[in-house]
């Protein structure tokens, strides 16, 4: 197969996995259930990819996403926090409030590749700093919020099994976590997911804010999807952050047909 039919394919393959594979965390009594198959149809748990936990700082080589998007490939694999100008945060009387990006998401670094998925850095609203692999620091801002909730939604598709990150960055109860315990035990739950999956979860394309208040966001991520007769879709994922201790945590829902979309047009969305 040539270069330029592999793209093809995965291009196909990408619209039919958008909503699925990109961007659907999906939470069942807070279980993570999502697990990835290969082509034969075996369980990607079985033979989950190296999991890399060496630091480090800067950056390697820039590389493209499936369709052809820069993507920056820190050394360290947790990612690469960038330096932060807090006065360029939004504030409650802009009248962008709610529909300002973050800024730095668009220039080099400001998508980076975390273990395997594409997730936004900004130079605004965070996160400011990496602690044991997971970013935090976001600002109490509708952006730190959107920031947030693409951070923590893809690094758990992408590793389902990081435990830290459930406990720590996800607003679950003793019963959920409990629950997640009993998958983890059972071998449920992949550590990494392998190349041939985290390749889909690529950055999205914009967001929207929905509602916000001091204590809770809810945020949705428009992420590309297929081409249906002629038309271009969107995958869009509805998620819900909570304020709380400091930073950002994403709140499951229990809802999972009302999670993810798909949308015609992205107006009226903010793109990155």
């Amino acid at each position: 197969m040539t270069e330029k039919e592999s793209y093809a394919r995965d291009r196909v393959s990408f619209g039919a996995v958008a909503s699925a594979a990109v961007l659907a965390l999906i939470v069942i009594a807070g279980i993570v259930v999502y697990i990835s198959r290969d082509d034969g149809g075996s369980a990607a748990g079985s033979t989950p990819a190296p999991a890399e936990t060496a630091g480090g700082t800067g950056f390697a080589a820039p590389e493209v996403d499936i369709l052809g998007r820069r993507v920056d490939v820190p050394n360290n694999p947790a990612g690469q926090p960038l330096p932060q100008d807090p006065t360029r945060q939004r504030k409650p009387s802009d009248s962008d409030w709610l529909t300002q990006a973050p800024e730095g998401t668009t220039g080099p670094r400001g998508w980076q590749r975390v273990y395997g998925a594409s997730v936004p850095f900004s130079t605004s609203d965070g996160p400011t700093r990496i602690e044991d692999g997971l970013a935090v620091g976001y600002s109490h801002t509708p952006q730190g919020a959107v920031l947030a909730a693409a951070q923590i939604t893809y690094r758990l598709n992408a590793r389902p099994a990081d435990r830290d990150l459930y406990v720590t960055q996800v607003r679950v109860s003793a019963q959920q976590i409990a629950a997640y315990d009993k998958a983890l035990a059972s071998d449920r739950l992949p550590e990494q997911q392998p190349e041939r999956v985290t390749k889909y979860f690529i950055a999205s394309d914009a967001f929207k804010v929905d509602d916000y208040a001091d204590d809770l966001a809810i945020v949705r991520l428009a992420s590309r999807g297929p081409v249906v007769d002629g038309k271009q879709l969107w995958a869009a994922i509805r998620l819900v952050m909570v304020w709380d201790a400091g930073d950002w945590r994403l709140k499951p829902s229990t809802s999972n047909s009302a999670q993810t979309e798909y949308i015609e047009s992205l107006g009226g969305w903010t793109k990155w």
